[in-house]
């Protein structure tokens, strides 16, 4: 393996839906950074709960909970309601992938963005 040297010293994953708009402008623009990344899609895979657990923490569930989005519209007042801190967030985003706003990069060393937002992406 590479020493110190390597340009891109961790590994890049990004999490979302193959068909997704910011999902597939996400990958474009690591692909044009020439970044290496893993591509993890949550209709085959699911949410890896250890992962979820990271995201909160590092971003907050406020963050990730997309309440623009036709997933959340589709709840019925009382599951929205019921989402009120992280657990019953986290419980929501496992059973329901299409709630999380993507994508979600984990960019190694305990850094995550949620939305295709380049502009606060590491530069490369």
């Amino acid at each position: 393996m590479g020493g110190m040297t390597s340009k891109t010293p961790t590994s890049i994953t990004l999490y979302g839906i193959p068909n997704c708009t910011s999902v597939k402008k996400g990958r474009s623009w690591l692909d044009e950074q020439g970044l290496p990344y893993t591509f993890h899609d949550f209709k085959k895979q699911g949410v890896p709960a250890d992962a979820l657990q990271r995201w909160v923490d590092a971003v907050g569930w406020e963050t990730l909970v997309n309440r623009k989005g036709t997933t959340w519209r589709k709840l019925d007042p009382a599951q929205q309601a019921a989402v009120q801190d992280a657990a019953s967030a986290q419980s929501l985003m496992l059973e329901q992938s299409s709630v999380i706003k993507r994508p979600v990069i984990d960019w190694g060393q305990g850094r995550i963005t949620v939305g295709f937002t380049p502009e606060a992406w590491p530069a490369a």
